[in-house]
């Protein structure tokens, strides 16, 4: 099978330059021989198309073809290499071209442009009147550019092509440019704009407000800052990490944001901070690296304690590319009081969807509040510094209804509830009052935060709970009701309307067969 795929890659490159009627044909001999032939020979192979690739780029559709192969083998497990630059750098020459027909497109009468397999003679002549000589080589952009999107998007998983892409910010941005551009006519171009965000950084600074310490961080394939959250998580809590202050992500959760498939039992991943920008802006998670502000040459990222509880779903945003994330060295106490001495004031920046702060209070002395961590999960080391469950404190305004959830963002990822069952609602639902006496921590979790406890997917429809009943306080643990004649738990009922507690007809007829004598059970 090797020789048969050496041969098939030998006729691709000798018609490609030669432009030979047989070139389709070869193509598809290697698609279709890729696949059992071994990653070292395939690596071979990406070495010997670079030339090959460099020299057909002026006939465009062999050249789109050949970046389309190259793809297809990186996917199939190549190294990028040189050949992945060759095809970010014609992306940018014919995608420049592109942008040039949908600007004439849209000067000559507008409207949605030919998809670009359909353009030809009569729309090169309409953009024609913008362009004049420049036509062809627009509309042939055109015509090529979604096949060069196409291989984009793989050769940007590589973790190499990556780094010397940000290793050129003059290219990078004006490729960023383009394909921002291409984006909005073709939507195919949104991912390979997000995989440029992710190649724009890999370093950061990252501040703890808890503990007045500072880490340098680097990364890689991180998509967005729901993974970086779960990443720092992971590296800076608890004894495993850098024994910060909270409670350590579930490692089913990291697992997923690095290279593992997102478990269903356990892919609601809950937040521990509010990510800020060290010159004082809210970043939040729904960014992603890139868009975390640089200060004084570095991106700079506080670690605030959370004002809005904020849940998300487990995973990578672009789950072909895995993730990374080390701590690189932590910062001397002097050069991280250094750097507080520039950041904003504690409480300062809140979450844009928190409430309104009261009588002064920021908030920001306040522990932060976890609940719902798997259950099977718990840390081995008892001591100061392990990540157990912060004692619940009864004065505390969020522990009977809490703030509002944050507003999740879009993707498969975000719906971490069904928006009934967290109750995300313009107005909070009226939570019970804690009876006097009582301490917290005898409430159970479910009872005190029930919209931390909804279920990440549809379940089957479940008798109501019989209380908290809204105005009648719930007993305290342990209480016997009086032996009043009643049957048991009509105290923690509402009393029913009158004529229903006798009536038949209040359930639904599936459940209880009318009686003889009745209009249904005649």
């Amino acid at each position: 099978m090797t020789e048969e795929f050496r041969a098939a890659f030998q006729r691709v490159l000798d018609t490609a330059a030669e432009q030979a009627p047989g070139f389709p044909a070869a193509v598809h001999d290697v698609f279709r021989l890729s696949s059992q032939v071994p990653q070292e020979e395939l690596a071979v192979a990406m070495q010997a198309l670079a030339p090959v690739l460099s020299d057909c780029e002026s006939v465009a559709d062999i050249a789109a073809d050949l970046a389309v192969l190259a793809g297809a083998l990186v996917e199939a497990g190549a190294p990028a290499g040189q050949v992945g630059l060759e095809v970010l750098r014609q992306l940018g020459s014919y995608g420049q071209a592109a942008a040039a027909f949908m600007h004439a497109w849209d000067k000559t009468g507008g409207g949605a442009p030919p998809h670009p397999s359909q353009v030809g003679e009569a729309e090169e002549q309409r953009v024609e009147e913008v362009l004049g000589e420049n036509a062809p080589l627009a509309t042939v952009g055109w015509w090529t550019c979604l096949r060069y999107g196409l291989a984009a998007k793989a050769m940007l998983g590589d973790t190499q092509v990556r780094a010397a892409v940000r290793a050129d910010s003059g290219a990078l941005e004006g490729l960023s440019q383009i394909v921002h551009a291409l984006s909005t006519r073709l939507p195919e171009f949104a991912e390979v704009g997000e995989l440029l965000r992710m190649a724009e950084a890999d370093t950061l600074l990252v501040l703890d407000r808890a503990s007045w310490r500072g880490f340098r961080v680097r990364f890689d394939g991180i998509g967005d800052n729901f993974q970086l959250h779960t990443l720092l998580a992971d590296a800076l809590i608890g004894k495993e990490g850098q024994r910060l202050p909270g409670t350590r992500p579930d490692p089913r959760w990291t697992a997923a944001c690095l290279d593992g498939t997102a478990d269903p039992l356990a892919d609601v991943v809950r937040g521990e901070w509010d990510l800020v920008g060290g010159d004082g802006t809210w970043v939040g998670n729904e960014a992603c690296p890139a868009d975390i502000p640089f200060v004084d040459g570095e991106r700079v990222l506080v670690l605030e304690p959370q004002t809005l509880a904020h849940s998300w779903r487990a995973g990578r945003r672009h789950a072909h590319i895995p993730g990374s994330l080390t701590i690189v060295e932590e910062l001397h106490p002097d050069e991280a009081t250094g750097w507080w001495s520039r950041m904003h004031p504690a409480g300062s920046v809140r979450h844009p969807l928190a409430p309104a702060i009261e009588h002064g209070d920021t908030g920001a002395h306040r522990p932060p509040r976890h609940f719902g961590v798997a259950a099977h999960f718990e840390e081995v080391d008892s001591g100061p510094l392990s990540s157990t469950f912060p004692a619940l404190e009864p004065e505390s305004d969020d522990l009977l209804g809490g703030a509002p959830q944050e507003e999740p963002p879009d993707g498969p990822w975000a719906e971490a509830y069904p928006r009934e069952a967290v109750g995300w609602a313009d107005e909070p639902a009226p939570q019970p009052e804690q009876p006097s006496g009582q301490q917290a921590e005898a409430w159970p979790l479910a009872e005190q935060h029930p919209e931390q406890q909804a279920e990440p997917w549809p379940l089957a429809e479940q008798e109501p709970e019989p209380w908290p009943v809204p105005g009648r306080q719930p007993e305290p643990r342990g209480y016997v009701p009086p032996d009043d004649g009643r049957p048991p738990g009509a105290h923690l009922m509402p009393p029913l309307p009158p004529g229903v507690s006798d009536s038949w007809a209040w359930a639904p007829r599936w459940k209880w067969p009318p009686p003889p004598g009745t209009v249904s059970g005649l």
